[in-house]
């Protein structure tokens, strides 16, 4: 659904706003035909077979044909209407804080003067200013919110989709201490090896130093996480706890301190080292028994002779 301008005379340029794109008005019409012919036809032979057990057959088409039209028609709305409910759903934020903050200045408008009006707007405006742990949670919030819009731009500029033109659904995101954290359920056409290949757009879409997708489960591949990563925490001085747990060491007045001594190699006697063989020869055997050689052969017979 979309609003054109035509050039006029004066030769000036024409401008487009888009608030649904053509193709995929087109694409919601035809499911929505589609999806009111099919729940018509299976509810009216649900109906048929329930209402004919109770009536004459002619009667409970009757009957049947009214049920299927309005189930039809129910699920006709809901698919023709849905590519208006996800725009909804992605100005979700904006749209409930507009209406907060309208609502919220005609009741104090409505119940208090003038005077108190002006002041508890600069206490709502001033305190998150002012105090530094309220400042840095509305940025955060901010970002969350505007970093929905920079994914839903990737989405629909450079990153492929379906042929229908759906875009991937945008759900929730929170800040973290290093940016923030997007949930996205993808559709078909789209994969985590493709986002992979084009983080580095999307980190400048972002306005971010770096983008990481992973998928958010371990049963569902089109389910990812997004995180995006805006500054670096591991390089910033942090204060331990740990300080605090562990108790001083007291040191002992009458404790001596200890004297190393060291070795004193003079006087130790130079052994020079012998090799296996001169210590075998010089003990005459490894097991302290005199040679077989040396032996005395029975009978008169040398013990030689026999080896």
């Amino acid at each position: 659904m979309s609003k054109s301008t035509r050039p006029g005379r004066s030769g000036r340029g024409s401008g487009t706003v888009t608030v649904i794109e053509q193709r995929v008005h087109r694409s919601a019409a035809e499911n929505a035909r589609f999806a009111f012919i099919l729940t018509a036809i299976v509810t009216f032979l649900v109906a048929l077979v329930v209402a004919k057990s109770h009536m004459h057959p002619l009667l409970a088409a009757f009957v049947a044909a009214p049920i299927a039209a309005a189930c039809g028609a129910l699920v006709w709305g809901l698919v023709r209407s849905w590519p208006v409910l996800r725009l909804i759903w992605w100005w979700t934020p904006e749209i409930t804080f507009t209406v907060l903050m309208a609502w919220g200045w005609t009741a104090l408008a409505a119940n208090t003067s003038g005077l108190i009006t002006l002041a508890v707007l600069a206490v709502v405006i001033g305190t998150p200013a002012a105090v530094p742990v309220l400042r840095r949670w509305t940025v955060a919030l901010f970002w969350c919110v505007a970093v929905r819009h920079r994914l839903r731009v990737c989405f629909s500029q450079f990153i492929i989709t379906n042929r229908s033109g759906s875009l991937p659904l945008i759900l929730g995101a929170r800040p973290t201490p290093i940016g923030e954290r997007v949930w996205v359920l993808l559709r078909p056409g789209l994969s985590i090896d493709y986002l992979t290949q084009q983080l580095g757009k999307i980190a400048v879409a972002c306005q971010a130093k770096s983008v990481l997708v992973e998928m958010a489960g371990t049963s569902n591949a089109a389910f990812v996480r997004f995180d995006i990563k805006r500054r670096e925490v591991l390089t910033a001085d942090v204060n331990s706890p740990l300080i605090d747990v562990i108790d001083p060491a007291i040191p002992l007045d009458d404790k001596e301190p200890a004297t190393v001594t060291g070795l004193d190699l003079p006087d130790v006697d130079d052994v020079p080292a012998t090799t296996p063989d001169k210590s075998r020869a010089a003990t005459g055997s490894t097991n302290s028994r005199k040679p077989a050689t040396t032996a005395a052969a029975t009978d008169g017979d040398d013990i030689n002779d026999w080896i």
